[in-house]
């Protein structure tokens, strides 16, 4: 039998090596013609496929043209379109009529209607924020509100790790289940492949609802990197939400010696943008089961008792179901808004050139722009791309830092301490085109002054990249990061 396969795969490989030259050839005539790709991307691909050919096809077939992207996201994108509440506030401010409780955020308007438009992004001005960069008090908080669950728990996060940190949670879960609580897991195929199937199991013989998005091919074979769910969002009993940058495993708590402390930025939302985030969430449940949520009339009444918050939020999200790249287009706006100071925090920074150029722009006219990267890589390859990109912005005047305490995972913005964006994107292709994100859009002095508090407090623990330092680089790093940038597109 062994021998029989073994010459089967040979013939195989060697239709493939005899017509590797027309295989090539068709799929150059697929990039270019009949897929709309920016002409960086083009290039990258045909590099690849003439200069690596084996290794070029079966990249193209692992990360590049989804044959069923059309079909895949055709629902979720008639789902997405909901318009009442969001025409009745494009109209007040069209009508110079939107007067928000801080007069500081009247300049930032045109940004709200941006979002309504191209977001169906509902504006809610009475939340309440509470951040956590620390997992250890964000993970603590989440058990406290689970405990307090009345009626539903719904859960999505990118990755779950089946350890300790898990346990603990599913043990609570578990027991809301059995007390009578409806518990809903959506979980993305491809972070969570170190998840056996027994561990998912449990779950459903508990009672609880487990959803598994963009499953694998024969349980472990992922043939697909792009298009996965790097959302994290948590609903329960429609009052409190969450929305960040952790997933669940020990190392977000700091317990992995390869990271040490994991510093993220992650959201506990009360008010009316739980509503948002819930709704963000059934969409891909409904998606991801066949289910639909939107049927049921209690996920989405008023929450009586609310608390009485006054931080106004808007819920933007993108992925590759969206006609705009949603969070990419909010942090251009909120660049071009920016007079004072922009703050970001990424561990990932390979921007296209309309990012890239907005920030340096900014940089060049005066605005106090920071950027905090990890001083250590996760991902080797996006690590020096984005390190390459630092010197474009050292040039341009900018100030850059390498967080030395540990990872630095929080992902977001904040612009002249008055407005800030803090989700679950990093500021790279991957996130803006890629990958399902959500982020939330905070027009409040006093979250986003703390946020940049947090921020400043941060650089006692980083080295700053000064042109001296960045010119001292050897030139093993200097190839690293230009092979890594030629790349950059698919990374």
């Amino acid at each position: 039998m062994l021998p029989i396969l073994w010459n089967g795969l040979l013939e195989i490989l060697g239709f493939w090596m005899d017509h590797l030259l027309f295989i090539n050839i068709v799929l150059s005539i697929m990039i270019v013609f009949f897929e709309r790709r920016e002409p960086k991307a083009v290039w990258t691909w045909l590099l690849l496929l003439y200069f690596i050919p084996v290794l070029g096809i079966f990249l193209y077939f692992m990360i590049g043209h989804d044959f069923h992207r059309e079909h895949m996201f055709k629902t979720k994108e008639i789902e997405d379109a909901i318009h009442s509440a969001i025409r009745t506030q494009e109209e007040t401010i069209r009508m110079d009529e939107f007067r928000p409780e801080d007069s500081r955020l009247k300049k930032f308007s045109d940004l709200v209607l941006f979002n309504l438009m191209a977001s169906d992004a509902v504006y809610t001005a009475d939340n309440q924020i509470g951040i956590f960069t620390d997992g250890k008090e964000k993970f603590q908080a989440l058990y406290q509100e689970i405990m307090e669950a009345k009626e539903y728990i719904h859960i999505q996060y990118y990755i779950i790790r089946d350890d300790e940190l898990w346990q603990h949670l599913e043990r609570a879960l578990i027991q809301k289940a059995e007390e009578g609580v409806e518990v809903r897991i959506l979980y993305d195929s491809m972070g969570c492949r170190t998840m056996k199937r027994q561990a998912w199991k449990r779950l459903t013989q508990a009672g609880i609802q487990v959803g598994e998005f963009f499953p694998a091919v024969l349980r472990r074979l992922q043939l697909r990197i792009n298009y996965r769910n790097h959302r994290k969002i948590v609903v329960i009993d429609g009052r409190t939400a969450f929305v960040g940058g952790f997933n669940v495993g020990r190392e977000y708590l700091g317990m992995d010696k390869k990271f040490g402390y994991w510093r993220d930025t992650h959201l506990k939302i009360q008010g009316s943008s739980v509503l948002a985030l819930h709704i963000r969430f059934i969409l891909d449940w409904n998606y991801a089961t066949k289910q639909n949520l939107f049927l049921q009339d209690r996920y989405f009444k008023d929450q009586k008792n609310k608390p009485a918050g006054k931080d106004p939020v808007q819920i933007i999200s993108s992925g590759p179901d969206s006609k705009e790249q949603n969070i990419r287009n909010t942090y251009l706006k909120m660049v071009a808004k920016a007079r004072k100071n922009i703050y970001i925090q990424t561990p990932y920074f390979i921007p296209d050139e309309s990012v890239l150029d907005a920030i340096k722009i900014a940089a060049m006219s005066g605005v106090d722009v920071r950027l905090m990267i990890p001083c250590k890589p996760d991902h080797p390859f996006v690590y020096w791309a984005t390190y390459s990109y630092v010197g474009d912005l050292l040039e341009a005047g900018a100030k850059c830092y390498t967080y030395d305490n540990g990872f630095l995972h929080a992902k977001g913005m904040t612009v002249d301490g008055i407005v800030s964006c803090y989700g679950t994107a990093n500021m790279d292709i991957r996130s803006f085109k890629l990958n399902f994100e959500v982020n939330a859009v905070i027009y409040s002095v006093k979250t986003t002054e703390e946020l940049d508090r947090r921020f400043l407090e941060d650089l006692k623990n980083c080295t700053q990249i000064t042109p001296y330092l960045y010119g001292q680089r050897s030139y093993l790093v200097r190839v690293k990061e230009q092979f890594s940038r030629l790349f950059s597109p698919l990374l």
